[in-house]
């Protein structure tokens, strides 16, 4: 991924709250079973830092997550790197009310590029892995979540 290539951005509209998406993209519990299992800590709070490792076959990827800009509801930006290479991003999950559902819009800007020798940092893989997470996996998220919220209240 280069800074010279277009911001990738997602967007899916969720039957769900906009509160119930804020806790799924801020809670380390939820964000545990959509987005990153081996998520250590997050706090959605200006300044946190984090750090956690993915694997990939045999590359070691150490995720490195400062937050940039946090407005509860609304918006939460991450600067996002990988310890040990080169390259940047600014991350922002953006939630909009939309009619009783909520709006996802992410974007994905790359601030430095990335080596172009590792697959994951193509922009290819980054516009698939992107429509993955808020499409498949936090979609599917959202609606266990609110079957089962349903189905509590119901008792």
């Amino acid at each position: 991924m280069k800074k010279t290539d277009d911001t990738i951005i997602v967007e899916q509209t969720f039957d769900s709250s906009i509160e119930s998406v804020w806790d799924a993209i801020t809670k380390p519990d939820k964000m545990k079973l959509w987005f990153f299992e081996n998520i250590t800590t997050f706090k959605a709070v200006v300044g946190f830092e984090t750090r956690f490792v993915v694997q990939v076959e045999d590359r070691i990827f150490p995720h490195l997550w400062k937050l940039t800009e946090v407005v509860p509801n609304k918006k939460i930006t991450y600067d996002w790197r990988y310890e040990g290479y080169s390259g940047s991003a600014i991350v922002s999950f953006e939630l909009i009310n939309q009619n009783n559902h909520t709006k996802l819009r992410l974007t994905d800007t790359i601030i430095e590029n990335f080596p172009d020798n590792i697959p994951e940092f193509k922009r290819e893989s980054g516009i698939e892995g992107w429509n993955y997470f808020i499409k498949k996996s936090l979609k599917e998220y959202l609606e266990k979540e609110k079957i089962n919220h349903e189905n509590t209240t119901k008792k």
